[in-house]
C-alpha cells in the first residue's frame, strides 16, 4: 500500500505540459500549451510545442506567466518557488 501511495505522489508532483486546440485571432487553429506548476518550467512548454508541431516547427503567438529565470537565479538548477502559472500559444507552421 505504501509503495502505491509513493508512486501516486511522484506522479502528481512530476506532471507534464498539456496542449489543447484554440482558435487564434486570425481564425486559424493554434495550440494552447500549459506548463503550470512548481515542478514545471518554460522548457517543458517549448518541448511540448516541438512535439506537437514535429514537421515544420511552430511560431510563438503569445506567452502568459513570468519569464524564465537566469541560471544564477535558480536554486540547485531548478526554478523553485517561481510563479506557477505558465502558458504558451503557438501556431504550427
Amino acid at each position: 500500500m505504501s509503495k502505491l501511495l509513493a508512486l501516486f505522489t511522484v506522479l502528481a508532483l512530476t506532471g507534464c505540459a498539456t496542449a489543447s486546440p484554440t482558435v487564434l485571432k486570425s481564425g486559424k487553429e493554434g495550440l494552447s500549451i500549459d506548463c503550470s506548476g512548481a515542478t514545471m518550467s518554460w522548457e517543458q512548454c517549448y518541448k511540448k510545442a516541438e512535439a506537437s508541431c514535429p514537421q515544420h516547427g511552430y511560431r510563438i503567438i503569445g506567452t502568459n506567466g513570468t519569464p524564465a529565470l537566469e541560471e544564477s537565479e535558480k536554486t540547485l538548477g531548478k526554478e523553485i518557488g517561481n510563479y506557477t502559472s505558465r502558458s504558451l500559444i503557438v501556431d504550427c507552421k
